[in-house]
């Protein structure tokens, strides 16, 4: 059975790139949300294998729907994925449970590499 995967971020065109790059993978996509309300949600019915999240969203941040999904569920296994130059969340992101950081524009090869380490 393939892991799955909750793909979380506000862009629509994010959300697509990296669901092709997954599928690809041989990672299965289970869910998609567009910010962190929907992201906690969705894990709590989902249970995936892992979430690729987004930092920046409206109505709830990445860092913000990170910690209610470790609250949740400690073991969950996250990689934040953001823009340059936003190191401080980053690290911020690490300290609160964060296993990962991949930096966008995605590189397919990082993506799989950072998720296979993870999850297998």
């Amino acid at each position: 059975m393939s892991k799955k995967v909750l793909i979380v971020d506000d862009a629509t065109f994010m959300r697509t790139m990296l669901s092709g790059i997954l599928k690809n993978g041989g990672y299965e996509v289970a869910g998609e949300a567009s910010n962190g309300k929907e992201a906690v949600a969705q894990y709590k019915t989902l249970k995936p294998d892992l979430v690729t999240m987004d930092i920046t969203m409206p109505e709830m941040d990445g860092l913000e729907a990170l910690k209610a999904i470790k609250a949740e569920d400690p073991a969950a296994t996250v990689i934040m994925c953001s823009a340059m130059g936003q190191q401080a969340m980053v690290i911020s992101a690490i300290k609160n449970g964060a296993k990962d950081f991949i930096v966008k524009p995605f590189d397919a090869d990082h993506v799989i590499e950072s998720v296979r380490k993870q999850i297998g």
